[in-house]
C-alpha cells in the first residue's frame, strides 16, 4: 500500500508504509492519504501510521463485535448501449431508494413508499436527522421525498430504473472508493439502502460561480452500492497525486474527495471570447480517481433548442429546398 504525506500543501509520495510510518513518527503534524481513504486524514487520526506496531508489544484494538455493513447488498444488472436501464435483484427484507419517478417496473412482491430525506434513516433514524437529510436535498434542487422499494415477499423481487436521458448508468462500489463520491447535482439515479445522498459544498468562490456545478454537488456516502447517470460516454480515469487535467466544467461527472476540484482560466482574451469553451476550464488535480461525460445535458438540451423552429432552428440540413422543404415535410405544427 503506498501513502502520500503532505506538510503544509506539500506532498511527499508515494512512500511504502513503513517510510510513511517513519516520517510520521518524525513529524505527525499534517495530513496522510492512500487508496481507499475517502479524504486526506490528520496524521495522528491513521492508525497504520502512528498507532503501535507489532514491535511495540502493544496489541491492536479487537473489532467491534457489533460491527457489520449498513447499507443493503443487492444484485444487480445493466441493460441498454445509448439508453440504459439498470434492474436490481432484491432478497427478502431488502431495499433500494432511488429519486421520484425513477422507476421503469417493479415485481408486484416490491413494496413501495415514500419516504422522507434521503432514506438512509428511515428506520431508527431521528426527526432531525429526517430534516436534515431533507433539507440537503433541497439545498441540491431536488424533492423533499425519495422513493423506497423493498422486497416484501419470500422469494426475490425485482425493481428497474430508466435512464431520464441518453448516456450511461455507472454502478458504484463506495467501498471501493473509500465510502465517499462527490458527483454533480441531479446524477444521482438509485441506491442501496443505507446510503446517504447529502451535499459537498465547493469552498472557493471563483470554482462555485464559474466551476459549471455551481457551489453545491451531490456527496453520496456509505457502504453499499450506489448507481449515477452520466451523459454520452463516460472516461473513468485514476489521477496519480499531484496529475491535472482541465476539463469543460459541464464533463465533470463524479470524483472522490482525495481530487482537488479547481478552475483555470482558458488561455488569453481571444481564445476565452471566440474559443467557444467559455472563461474557465475545470481543473482536476490527484491523487483519486474521476468520472467525466461526452455529453452534459446542458449541452444536449442547448442543441435542442437551437434546433426548435420556434427560436428560429431549422431540421432540413442539407435540404436543397431549404424552408419550403420544411413546409412540405410533415414535421411542422402550426
Amino acid at each position: 500500500m503506498q501513502w502520500y504525506l503532505s506538510y503544509g500543501g506539500d506532498r511527499i509520495g508515494p512512500l511504502e508504509e513503513e517510510q510513511a510510518r517513519q516520517k510520521v513518527r518524525q513529524d505527525p503534524e499534517g495530513f496522510a492519504w492512500r487508496q481507499g481513504l475517502a479524504d486526506w486524514l490528520p496524521m495522528k487520526q491513521v492508525p497504520e501510521l502512528f498507532g503501535p506496531t507489532p514491535d511495540d508489544g502493544i496489541p491492536p484494538l479487537p473489532a467491534s463485535p457489533g460491527a457489520r455493513r449498513r447499507a443493503d447488498e443487492v444484485d444487480f444488472r445493466v441493460f441498454g448501449q445509448e439508453m440504459q436501464y439498470v434492474e436490481l435483484e432484491l432478497d427478502p427484507g431488502e431495499s433500494v431508494v432511488a429519486e421520484a419517478g425513477a422507476m421503469m417496473y417493479k415485481d408486484p412482491s416490491v413494496h413501495m413508499d415514500s419516504v422522507f430525506g434521503d432514506g438512509s434513516a428511515s428506520s431508527g433514524g431521528t426527526l432531525m436527522d429526517k430534516v436534515l437529510g431533507a433539507g440537503k436535498r433541497v439545498l441540491t434542487g431536488e424533492s423533499l421525498f425519495m422513493t423506497l422499494f423493498s422486497q416484501s415477499g419470500a422469494g426475490k423481487g425485482r425493481v428497474a430504473f430508466g435512464a431520464p436521458y441518453p448516456g450511461c448508468i455507472l454502478p458504484v462500489s463506495l467501498p471501493d472508493l473509500g465510502g465517499t463520491l462527490i458527483c454533480q447535482k441531479d446524477s444521482f439515479l438509485c441506491a442501496a439502502r443505507g446510503v446517504s445522498i447529502g451535499i459537498y459544498f465547493q469552498k472557493k468562490i471563483l470554482t462555485g460561480l464559474f466551476g459549471g456545478e455551481g457551489f453545491i454537488m451531490e456527496r453520496l456516502e456509505g457502504d453499499g452500492m450506489a448507481f449515477v447517470h452520466a451523459g454520452g460516454t463516460v472516461l473513468e480515469r485514476d489521477l496519480a497525486a499531484g496529475e491535472t487535467v482541465h476539463v469543460d466544467t459541464g464533463c465533470v461527472v463524479g470524483f472522490v474527495p482525495s481530487v482537488s476540484f479547481d478552475i483555470q482560466q482558458v488561455g488569453n482574451i481571444k481564445t476565452a471570447l471566440f474559443g467557444g469553451e467559455g472563461l474557465f476550464f475545470a481543473s482536476l488535480t490527484g491523487p483519486g480517481r474521476i468520472w467525466l461525460q461526452s455529453l452534459p445535458f446542458s449541452r444536449l438540451a442547448g442543441r435542442m433548442l437551437a434546433a426548435a423552429p420556434q427560436k428560429g432552428g431549422s431540421r432540413g440540413e442539407g435540404s436543397l429546398l431549404g424552408g419550403l422543404g420544411n413546409l412540405l415535410d410533415g414535421d411542422n405544427r402550426f
